[in-house]
């Protein structure tokens, strides 16, 4: 039953976040065969930047299948892309009620958790992400309980909280590493992970030498070979780096090396080439960052962050 629970749960979690974890393309393909015509017509839509047309289709839906926790789901997602959070969780905590199975519960929570990084408020966020936490507790899953710790961490980093992003952090790495039998490969996964924040929180810091030792031991975990699919992470680390060092040109040489398709990485070029004062480059990622779709850390932070940006 165990197994079976964790495997719905991260067909769930597939079906509505983009995540960039270990195993999300190797498992993008059945988790699509899951999901109803109607979410895969509302995705559509979104791709095509037509978000309101989505949110109507997926409120027409909730017309007939009131009680449809995809349907809830959805429709919020939408409406925090639209900037409406507040609207966005009347649906999050209709999912949360009407859940009937603890993993469905913990999917609800962990979206709303994801509403409040949308409006960029650290506390909200772990609040409901240590409800998802504690039910991975209950299924003994130290892989997922890393990845809740992480995903809270990475909201309240970008929120500014660098004491509460460094616990959860922490959190993260430690309790990752508790996996019963872990493999060599995931060990490095996790030290990596924590080198790769720690240094991150000492460039907010203003402490880039103690930021420089932690980028140093992050590659020298990334030479042994053993996470190749983290290599677009170096780069981002690099130019993140050089950004909050204000050696602009660098930061912006490292970040065209880093995952493009990221709207973190795309709203960090934005400010990188605003701070350079090419303003058309700026416009230009904040147009892309602000038209990304996910419901997860990086869109929550770079939505209404380049769209604030473009307004002005």
């Amino acid at each position: 039953m165990k197994v079976a629970a964790q495997t719905a749960f991260s067909a769930l979690l597939i079906f509505f976040f983009s995540c960039a974890s270990l195993f999300a393309e190797a498992a993008q393909a059945p988790a699509q065969r899951q999901q109803p015509e109607f979410i895969r017509q509302g995705q559509q839509l979104m791709r095509e930047g037509k978000l309101e047309e989505a949110l109507a289709l997926y409120r027409q839906t909730l017309q007939a299948l009131p009680l449809s926790l995809p349907a809830n789901i959805a429709a919020g997602n939408v409406l925090d892309l639209l900037g409406r959070s507040d609207e966005a969780r009347k649906y999050f905590q209709k999912a949360i009620d009407i859940a009937e199975k603890p993993e469905q519960k913990a999917l609800a929570n962990r979206a709303m958790a994801m509403s409040y990084a949308f409006e960029g408020s650290c506390k909200k966020t772990v609040e409901y992400e240590q409800k998802v936490f504690d039910y991975h507790v209950t299924m003994q899953d130290f892989f997922q309980q890393g990845e809740i710790a992480d995903e809270a961490a990475r909201v309240c980093i970008d929120d500014g909280d660098l004491d509460a992003a460094l616990r959860w952090y922490k959190v993260g790495h430690d309790t990752g590493l508790k996996e019963p039998d872990i493999k060599p490969a995931r060990v490095d996964l996790w030290n990596f992970r924590w080198e790769h924040a720690q240094a991150r929180i000492a460039a907010r810091r203003g402490n880039l030498a103690e930021a420089q030792d932690h980028v140093t031991a992050a590659k020298a975990i990334l030479d042994k070979g053993t996470n190749p699919e983290q290599a677009p992470f170096f780069p981002y680390l690099r130019g993140y780096l050089a950004f909050y060092g204000q050696d602009y040109k660098t930061a912006a040489e490292e970040l065209l090396k880093a995952n493009q398709n990221d709207p973190f990485i795309q709203c960090l070029l934005g400010q990188t080439y605003e701070k350079l004062g090419e303003k058309d480059k700026a416009i230009e990622f904040y147009r892309k960052a602000a038209a990304a779709t996910a419901h997860n850390p990086p869109a929550a932070y770079a939505v209404p962050f380049a769209k604030k940006k473009l307004a002005s």
